[in-house]
């Protein structure tokens, strides 16, 4: 997946050996592809602002990126977390429109649109590591900062995941929900947790010796002085050795190395004119 590392969260075994001793593995089937749905949103959006994804891990109720969001733009942040539950609401929308016009497909497609309605629904909670939670976390950072923020986040975790507890007890009275409880402990794990795994990196370290031993192409990239350096980074092919033409115009003013793009991006200034990091 493009130099991502994909984890699994242990909590997604069990769930799924509790869906396949309750004959529902297809229905667990179905919800797992609709996570890796929900992490291609986070994953398209992330990639067209410039940013790189680190890790991936699947979890029971969902995907979640991660990395260092220390140097991210708000804005960008709150994109990027929205893009999941977005894409599961369009392709429910899309399985919907369908019904009309064959009616046929609906026994096929209800559930993949429960799951899509769910797991766009469940992500709105405000709660780490939910898409809900991020939201919240860099709203308030433009108000009280992260730290503070990541407190905030934290002690809503808490509390969900102790309504949830509650929820999967007053179950047991009736039908025992052993989802909710995977679910309360999945809240709880990212409330204590939201530190460690908070959001999104931009990655972009060069060329390896190693790769560069195999040999690897040169990608020429032509932009004007005007573009940000988080636009050249989205441009950038982590497996080729980059050559930055920059244009003031129709005419080439300064051709940036690997070396240099490299030290730009250091800065980490992403919302910045490239024209400020060379001199134009």
């Amino acid at each position: 997946m493009g130099g991502i590392k994909l984890r699994i969260h242990p909590l997604f075994y069990p769930l799924g050996l509790y869906y396949a001793l309750t004959g529902r593995i297809f229905i667990f089937i179905v919800y797992t592809v609709t996570a890796v749905v929900h992490e291609l949103g986070h994953s398209l959006v992330a990639g067209e602002k410039g940013y790189r994804l680190n890790k991936i891990t699947l979890m029971p109720f969902g995907a979640v990126v991660t990395g260092d969001l220390s140097d991210m733009d708000f804005k960008d942040e709150i994109s990027i977390a929205i893009a999941g539950p977005m894409v599961n609401l369009l392709v429910a929308l899309f399985f919907i429109a369908s019904w009309w016009i064959f009616p046929e497909t609906y026994a096929v497609t209800d559930m993949a649109v429960s799951s899509c309605l769910s797991m766009a629904l469940i992500n709105c909670l405000p709660a780490y590591p939910l898409d809900g939670g991020r939201v919240l976390s860099a709203f308030l950072s433009l108000k009280i900062g992260r730290e503070k923020a990541q407190k905030v986040c934290k002690v809503l975790g808490v509390v969900f995941a102790i309504l949830f507890f509650a929820l999967f007890i007053l179950t047991i009275f009736k039908t025992v929900n052993f989802s909710v409880l995977f679910f309360a402990l999945f809240i709880l794990s990212g409330a204590l947790n939201s530190d460690k795994e908070a959001g999104y990196i931009r990655i972009y370290n060069g060329v390896s010796v190693k790769k560069l031993k195999k040999g690897v192409a040169v990608k020429k990239i032509a932009i004007e002085k005007s573009a940000t350096v988080k636009r050249l980074l989205s441009l950038l092919d982590v497996d080729a050795i980059n050559e930055v033409d920059v244009y003031d115009g129709e005419k080439k003013v300064y051709t940036l190395s690997q070396e240099k793009i490299k030290k730009i991006i250091e800065k980490g200034e992403l919302s910045s004119c490239i024209s400020k990091h060379v001199g134009l």
